[in-house]
């Protein structure tokens, strides 16, 4: 399975839309182990409005832990077929390894705010 984190130097970004870089972990759910990773760039702009939800899709990214994310990039990511849980935050890794240990649950936040301007 892949999992996607949207990054800024190894740690969780608070915001999803414009964030360094995402990280994308294979995981092995079975041994409940990393076994790859991979850095996505970062597209210009809002996430939202981007096309990285159609980018990890085709990477095969199934999941995305990650800090605040507004409900249009949500119902965008939901819509490519990758599941969200927000309120992550800290060192990539150690969110990862507390999902595999079952320990992450969505915090159902939303931002209200959106910097994106058309």
């Amino acid at each position: 399975m892949k999992i996607a984190l949207p990054s800024r130097g190894n740690q969780i970004d608070n915001h999803f839309g414009h964030c360094e870089y995402f990280t994308v972990f294979t995981v092995d759910t079975t041994t409940k182990e990393i076994i790859d990773s991979q850095v996505v760039p970062s597209p210009v702009g809002c996430g939202c409005k981007s096309n990285i939800a159609s980018i990890l899709a085709e990477k095969g990214v199934k999941l995305m832990l990650a800090g605040n994310m507004g409900d249009g990039a949500v119902r965008v990511l939901n819509n490519s077929g990758i599941d969200v849980v927000r309120g992550c935050s800290g060192d990539i890794k150690a969110v990862a390894h507390s999902w595999l240990k079952g320990s992450l649950v969505d915090s159902g936040d939303s931002c209200h705010e959106h910097e994106c301007h058309d």
